[in-house]
């Protein structure tokens, strides 16, 4: 069987060490490497200086057979990586014509005049195999050096996203020879980490000695990742599948969609494979929900709108909240959140409608609704049920919590007008 290297992740640029950009490279090459069986095994950010950037490098080759690095590959004058892998790899930098013509493509397409220093971008280390990028004027490198892979790409996400999933991947793929690996993914919302864990622990101690299940938790839900990697027998692909009814037995409807479905997007088709529409009322969410739902895209088949009612007046005016309702419950009860989603549900004429009303902080709390108090509720033709949340995450925690348990409390109510 192939021996399957390890890979460890540079990023190279001094706003990432201030904070000024948030490292999103580094998650998506991770889950890209995880799917051929590659395991990163480390990942470092460094400044833009080239004696740091030949320390991450020299270290790097220690532990790893690919080394993956993004960043200082633009055309202004702290773009050094280029010039540093020249040096590192002991040659000069030479005219790529290919990228040539690419950049002056690209400088075409938009009607810009091409200056001198995007030329330049197609100057690369001549002992590299260059790298394509479609989308961009800064090309990408491959060099092979004492039985490690090194691939400098661009630290624009959407220019590297591209190249990895154009070149790069298929490449590492067929250089490494690496193992046939299979994925099964089954969303999960409503249920905690710690007890899907408890309860599928006797399924997952079963597993055979090649399959391996990842906990993957976020706001309100929990991937479960299995993967199998290759042990020499046939059909590893279906051995996988002959596992998922117990595990769907023993999750039930904490189960919202199996593969890489959001549970905006599960709720989506849900409604359109009932014939629903939807409408939101939110104050303490500010619209968070409304936002998730049409992040989806089509969700204008069956998304009505939303009212984001946060002064009690555009409750009364706009969702018909009753002034008596807010005098002797507050904005934050169950029958004002009740009265929002009946509200919603009229005024924005849809088969059904979910609120949320809360104190999500920092302020606002009182001894009897302290901080984190929050009511969420769903209506429909038949039923409106609401449920009360309690938790203190801190503001913006808070309100993400909130939007993910409407969503989850909609989607389990549902079902319910089948």
């Amino acid at each position: 069987m192939p021996q399957v290297p390890n890979a460890e992740i540079i990023t190279i640029g001094d706003e990432l060490l201030y904070g000024q950009v948030v490292d999103t490279n580094s998650a998506f090459m991770g889950q890209e490497l995880g799917k051929l069986g590659i395991r990163v095994r480390q990942i470092t950010s460094v400044s833009d200086q080239a004696g740091e950037i030949i320390e991450a490098l020299d270290s790097a080759r220690q532990r790893a057979q690919v080394v993956l690095m993004t960043g200082g590959l633009g055309p202004t004058k702290d773009d050094l990586t280029k010039h540093v892998l020249a040096g590192y790899f002991g040659t000069g930098l030479v005219l790529h014509e290919p990228s040539l013509r690419d950049v002056e493509a690209i400088f075409a397409r938009y009607n810009r005049p091409m200056l001198e220093v995007n030329r330049q971008q197609a100057f690369l280390p001549a002992n590299c195999t260059p790298v394509r990028n479609a989308v961009g004027t800064a090309p990408g490198m491959w060099f092979e050096d004492r039985g490690t892979v090194f691939v400098s790409m661009p630290g624009v996400p959407f220019e590297m996203k591209r190249m990895m999933t154009d070149t790069v991947l298929p490449r590492l793929q067929e250089h490494f020879h690496t193992p046939p690996i299979e994925h099964i993914v089954i969303q999960t919302s409503g249920v905690g980490e710690s007890f899907l864990a408890e309860r599928i622990a006797d399924w997952e101690d079963a597993l055979p000695a090649n399959m391996k299940l990842a906990y993957l938790p976020s706001l309100g839900s929990v991937r479960l990742r299995l993967t199998g990697t290759d042990d020499g027998q046939p059909n590893l692909r279906g051995r996988m599948e002959a596992l998922m009814p117990r595990l769907r037995e023993l999750l039930g409807s904490h189960i919202f969609a199996e593969g890489e479905v959001t549970l905006e997007a599960a709720i989506g088709q849900l409604l359109l494979e009932r014939g629903l529409t939807l409408g939101t009322a939110e104050s303490c969410t500010g619209g968070l929900v409304a936002s998730r739902i049409t992040s989806v895209a089509g969700s204008s088949a069956y998304f009505r709108g939303s009212i984001v009612a946060y002064h009690n007046d555009i409750k009364v005016s706009e969702l018909g909240v009753r002034t008596e309702t807010l005098a002797s419950d507050g904005a934050v009860s169950e029958a004002t959140v009740r009265q929002m989603a009946e509200g919603a549900r009229q005024r924005l004429g849809a088969d059904v409608a979910v609120a949320a009303s809360g104190i999500a902080g920092p302020g606002g709390g009182t001894p009897e609704k302290p901080v984190g108090t929050i009511w969420i509720a769903y209506a429909d033709a038949y039923q409106t049920v609401a449920r009360q949340l309690s938790f203190d995450r801190g503001r913006q925690l808070n309100i993400e919590y909130t939007a993910a348990a409407v969503l989850h409390l909609l989607r389990q109510s549902l079902p319910a007008l089948e």
